[in-house]
């Protein structure tokens, strides 16, 4: 198994997403920067110049439901795909207690896990509640189709909890952002679908143990 960190004449790669996944994955991110460029344009009069973006503030009023429409069911697409591999396990609470060794890196104190580490469980579930949060304030407060259905005492708690969640919303793509930069050749699962062998072992070397044993390791001549 320790050969599998090799990359020499031909390294090993471990296919991770399939190419349905990475559609489905790109088509949530790019809808969520977009309803984050508008959302916070109409949060503030200070960014209100990022409706340009959109050719203008009534156009951009216009789209920004119907972009909400198109995250929500493409992160459902992503939700069906991935919640299984996202249950919390014994595992997730052992990582968890070794925070500080994660911060600084060290990851041979860390135990062995599966496809996804704890933090990015969090992530996982963290947006999938927002989310939903943010789709059924969103439809409360989406005066052309459903304004007559709610009072307006109802609309403004809707848009508070819809700032809220949008928010919260932010803060962990942020996050999520940065720890694929961190951790490196992460960002390559997501491009390429695969990562190396060494990365698998490092990072998710019980995930890499499990993809052995299914035959779905392989090797690629170097470039």
């Amino acid at each position: 198994m320790a050969s599998l960190s090799s990359t020499h004449d031909k390294p090993v790669l471990v296919d991770r997403y399939a190419a349905g996944a990475r559609i489905n994955h790109w088509v949530t991110a790019i809808s969520f920067i977009l309803l984050a460029l508008s959302g916070l344009a109409f949060f503030t009069p200070s960014l209100y110049f990022l409706t340009g973006l959109f050719g203008g503030g009534q156009l951009a009023r216009t789209l920004h439901p119907w972009i909400g429409v198109v995250l929500f069911v493409s992160f459902s697409g992503l939700f069906v795909r991935f919640w299984k591999a996202n249950l919390w396990n014994r595992d997730d609470s052992a990582w968890m207690s070794k925070l500080p060794d994660v911060v600084a890196g060290h990851e041979e104190k860390l135990p062995e896990i599966g496809k996804y580490n704890a933090g990015q469980k969090l992530v996982f579930w963290g947006m999938a509640l927002l989310i939903l949060v943010l789709f059924a304030t969103g439809l409360v407060i989406w005066q052309q189709y459903f304004g007559a259905a709610s009072s307006i005492d109802q609309q403004r708690v809707a848009l508070l909890l819809h700032a809220a969640a949008a928010v919260g919303t932010i803060l962990i793509w942020i996050v999520h952002v940065y720890a694929a930069i961190w951790v490196r050749g992460t960002i390559q699962a997501m491009t390429r679908g695969n990562v190396t062998g060494g990365w698998g072992w490092r990072h998710h070397r019980k995930w890499l143990r499990e993809e052995v044993q299914k035959g779905e390791v392989k090797t690629q001549p170097a470039e």
